[in-house]
């Protein structure tokens, strides 16, 4: 499949987010849809301006465009019955206390659409400028939930952007990731303000890699990088404002028991992940020791990407042991999730000590299978997708 078809491929799917960038613009001015480069924010956006009468689409980083907003009020002022998407928006942050003012006089007449794939810098700058006029939401890279012609080793292996995932070529794939990460290295993230030279950088990568689904040591990750474990942990910070890793937090709920305190990190996708770790292909990582971590990652990244932002993620982990590797909490309602990378799985008895710890609700083990069965004392086995859409269809 050559490169233009994939690209056509991906403006014919429709994203489960769409349906939420068009009610929050319903009901507020300016929304910002935030996700890491290449994950489909523009071909989002066009979607979205499609179903406008009128609208105009800005690329900051295209110098031309760029000088339509030297003179932002006579831009903004000529084009205000329009949806308007200016995307990259963290480049030119000195518009945001511009657009505070602007869009409180034209408040029932505006539509702005922000796109920034960098938000350390858009949050600091928007909740100073924009507070109580801006939405935001989160894209990520296609989730299973949303492709029903890719199987899950294929996510797997390739992780879910979409200039990765669509190839029929995994050398494509493979390709294309490579050179996600070089430019990541050398020029976004120092853009964004990371200040570190390439090499720092790429080891910085590899040592997260490795520490992938494991519980955070800062203090010891960051006498590996030759800094303080408060300087190691700013580093972190960056790359999870560029959508590049997450921690999840420990469940500290349960003051009776000794629980771990410290946040778990994840490579948020885990196509990226194998290629800094070196894995080729599926094959590969069958055999590798964090095949396991690789399966945890990735459904823990799927489910937080399909829910509403308002649900609470964690991990469950005692000082004895017991854990549980995702506790989804909204309301009263408290689900537990357990990642198996096996298509026969079997717990232990900490699994069941965790359940009743937390006095779950629902419990699932989620594995690699198509269907979903009810196991026993009330837990469900089952796949990604079918562990997904039970959840979106919860009231």
């Amino acid at each position: 499949m050559q490169i233009e078809s994939y690209i056509g491929d991906m403006h014919e799917i429709v994203r489960s987010l769409q349906k939420k960038v068009l009610e929050r613009l319903a009901w507020n001015p300016v929304v910002a849809l935030l996700g890491p480069r290449q994950c489909g924010k523009t071909t989002l956006a066009k979607q979205v301006a499609a179903t406008f009468p009128s609208s105009l689409y800005v690329d900051l980083e295209n110098p031309a465009d760029l000088r339509r907003l030297d003179d932002p009020q006579l831009f903004l002022d000529a084009n205000r019955e329009s949806l308007i998407i200016l995307d990259e928006i963290q480049l030119k942050p000195e518009l945001f206390s511009f657009l505070r003012s602007w869009i409180d006089r034209h408040e029932r007449q505006c539509h702005l659409l922000l796109l920034g794939s960098a938000s350390p810098h858009l949050l600091r700058q928007s909740s100073q400028s924009l507070a109580g006029r801006l939405s935001y939401l989160e894209l990520t890279p296609f989730l299973v939930s949303e492709l029903s012609d890719f199987t899950l080793q294929r996510f797997w292996e390739r992780g879910g952007f979409p200039l990765s995932l669509l190839p029929e070529s995994l050398a494509q794939s493979s390709q294309w990731r490579a050179d996600y990460l070089r430019a990541l290295v050398e020029r976004d993230l120092p853009q964004l303000g990371l200040a570190l030279p390439p090499a720092k950088l790429w080891r910085l990568l590899g040592l997260l890699a490795h520490s992938h689904g494991e519980l955070l040591n800062s203090s010891k990750l960051g006498e590996v990088m030759g800094a303080s474990h408060t300087t190691f942990r700013s580093w972190l910070d960056w790359l999870e404002g560029a959508f590049l890793v997450r921690t999840l937090p420990p469940w500290v709920g349960n003051d009776k028991k000794r629980l771990i305190k410290s946040p778990k990190v994840y490579w948020r996708d885990v196509g990226l992940w194998l290629n800094v770790l070196g894995v080729s292909d599926f094959n590969s990582l069958l055999g590798h020791p964090k095949l396991g971590d690789a399966w945890e990652g990735l459904v823990i990244d799927q489910i937080l990407g399909a829910l509403d932002q308002d649900w609470r993620a964690s991990f469950y982990r005692t000082s004895h042991g017991v854990e549980l590797d995702l506790v989804l909490e909204r309301g009263s309602r408290r689900i537990g999730i357990e990642c198996k990378a096996t298509t026969a799985p079997s717990v232990t008895r900490g699994f069941w000590t965790a359940r009743d710890d937390l006095g779950l609700s629902d419990l699932w083990v989620v594995c690699p299978l198509d269907t979903s069965y009810p196991w026993k004392d009330g837990v469900t086995v089952g796949g990604l997708r079918p562990c997904i859409d039970w959840l979106l269809g919860m009231v």
